[in-house]
């Protein structure tokens, strides 16, 4: 397979492994949880999500509760023209990169390509991890950079699960003034996390859409079928490897395909479909016979094309219409239109999955996801992540509105408000074993339970199965696991696993019990005893694979 080559690549290419994981903190004020629009009440990283900080920190602090549950992520990263003004900010341990750091990247900068790719591989490697087996990647791009791209995420997700280039129709009107052609669309590239073929069963598939009453007209009943409406197709196709042969129906009308096709069908099939009066010999019967196709057996949807029209999914315009009403301006230069998310969500998720967008911009996959429930009554959750000032000011903020309702909007739905809730959570402090000893930047209880737990299992954690009373953090396949531990240096000097401790613990599950702590006052056979690996903090902190 082709492999890209761009500077800085050895430096990055494991970026996402250095990371270190940084704590998720609760904004109750920013918060949208009210009971009123269909919220819990609380602030849960298991309600619909809005992060603000940096999307590469964000994804790693995001894998402890969601690695290998987002169904579908749809991203729409810089598209690298020169003008978006963006920064290289990953710290990465390398003196070249070090000298990108806090540079704006425009036209004139000779490595904007390489930066690019820097900053999107150790991103796509992340949002991989965050993916289900099952699920399926979206990315809006142009021309500077959708070639680079279709080789950075053949090498990160493999060429095998390449689905489609999708071409949207993002203008509708032609500009004369441009040097050579009138760039009227862009792309959607789709990447499945494991596309199904021979050996992978329960990989991503794509949902059929709705069929249209135009595409139902097309069936129509001229002799009265009782089988219900039903259009013709021809025997024959342009391309086969069946061998031609000539058929004879039961009215002696002998068939071969025209010089050049193939049969459509084995012969079985049109013996089959004569003795079932399948066969169409036109109105007066002497037509070249076709097959019916009745409507009743028609699948309920059908599949969608690759090229997108403005009038089928919406345009930049279309795109614009939604921030007016909601905030009287346009916001944004080039924001998404809603009913494009929407398609995605239509074609890749069912009632109860997790959306992911990682550079949210103005809210609309949130905006799409809301809608999207409101019409289908799903469950749809939405995790989005943005990293600029304008996080609560404009993105939850538009959020807050799509619930809650605009009363001044035209559109009705946009005026009564779609209802539902978010939880809004900033990047905090980097959880650092380190830390421990010297008492700075201690995490809370649960946020280093999350991260304990992720990283000695590699298993999602569920911060409604802990009990802080007996330090009982989660359960695993293979572990029980347990945390003594506050955030207080003096608590953890005094404190550590004793026998008493031990007793105490819950009757034996038949697994092992994993127990994080600041130091042990057991010996090794009372651990035994007791089915006990003890971890000591700050020192033991280990992942078992999987």
């Amino acid at each position: 397979m082709p492999t890209l080559h761009f500077k800085g690549k050895t430096f990055v290419q494991n970026h996402h492994l250095a990371v270190k994981y940084h704590q998720l903190v609760p904004k109750a004020e920013l918060s949208l949880t009210d009971s009123a629009y269909g919220g819990t009440g609380t602030v849960s990283l298991h309600d619909n999500l809005i992060i603000q900080g940096d999307n590469l920190k964000a994804l790693k602090a995001l894998l402890p509760t969601y690695a290998g549950k987002v169904k579908c992520i749809y991203i729409d990263p810089p598209y690298n023209t020169g003008n978006e003004k963006w920064v290289y900010n990953d710290n990465v341990n390398s003196p070249m990169i070090q000298e990108w750091l806090g540079s704006i990247v425009d036209k004139e900068d000779m490595t904007r390509h390489d930066k690019w790719l820097c900053m999107m591989m150790p991103r796509l490697k992340l949002l991989r991890e965050l993916l289900s087996e099952n699920g399926v990647i979206f990315i809006s791009c142009d021309d500077n950079e959708q070639h680079r791209l279709r080789l950075l995420l053949d090498e990160v997700f493999g060429n095998q699960n390449f689905i489609q280039n999708i071409i949207w129709q993002k203008k509708y009107t032609q500009s004369n003034d441009a040097k050579y052609f009138s760039d009227t669309h862009d792309f959607v590239i789709c990447y499945a996390k494991n596309k199904i073929d021979g050996e992978v069963k329960n990989g991503f598939t794509l949902n059929l859409i709705n069929r249209t009453e135009e595409q139902n007209e097309r069936y129509t009943n001229p002799d009265n079928d009782e089988r219900g409406p039903w259009m013709t197709q021809p025997l024959h196709a342009k391309s086969g490897t069946d061998k031609t042969y000539v058929f004879e129906f039961k009215n002696k009308v002998k068939w071969q395909p025209p010089a050049g096709t193939f049969p459509r069908y084995a012969k079985e099939t049109l013996e089959n479909a004569d003795n079932e009066n399948r066969i169409w010999f036109g109105a007066k019967g002497d037509a070249v016979p076709r097959m019916k196709k009745f409507l009743s057996e028609m699948k309920d949807g059908v599949t969608s094309k690759s090229i997108w029209l403005y009038n089928e999914v919406g345009s930049n315009d279309d795109a614009k219409k939604p921030l007016k009403e909601l905030f009287g301006d346009n916001l944004f230069a080039t924001p998404k239109p809603v009913s494009l998310i929407r398609k995605i969500i239509e074609l890749s998720t069912n009632d109860n999955d997790i959306i992911l967008d990682s550079f949210a911009g103005s809210g609309t996959t949130a905006h799409a996801v809301l809608e999207q429930n409101k019409e289908d009554n799903g469950s749809r959750k939405f995790v989005l992540i943005e990293m600029e000032d304008y996080a609560n000011t404009i993105t939850a903020e538009r959020v807050r509105r799509v619930i809650k309702g605009v009363k001044t909007a035209k559109n009705e739905l946009l005026k009564k408000g779609t209802g539902g809730s978010f939880s809004y959570f900033a990047l905090g402090d980097t959880i650092e074993m380190e830390s421990l000893l010297r008492g700075k930047n201690l995490p809370s209880f649960t946020e280093f339970a999350r991260y304990l737990f992720y990283t000695a299992t590699g298993e999602e954690f569920n911060e409604k199965a802990i009990n802080e009373k007996i330090g009982f953090i989660g359960e695993s396949k293979t572990y029980e696991v347990y945390l003594i531990y506050k955030p207080d240096i003096e608590w953890l000097k005094r404190n550590a696993l004793t026998l008493d401790g031990c007793r105490s613990l819950p009757s034996f599950k038949a697994k092992q019990r994993l127990v994080f702590a600041p130091c042990k006052y057991i010996d090794d056979h009372t651990c035994l005893e007791y089915r006990i690996d003890f971890c000591q903090l700050p020192y033991e902190i280990y992942r078992i694979q999987k």
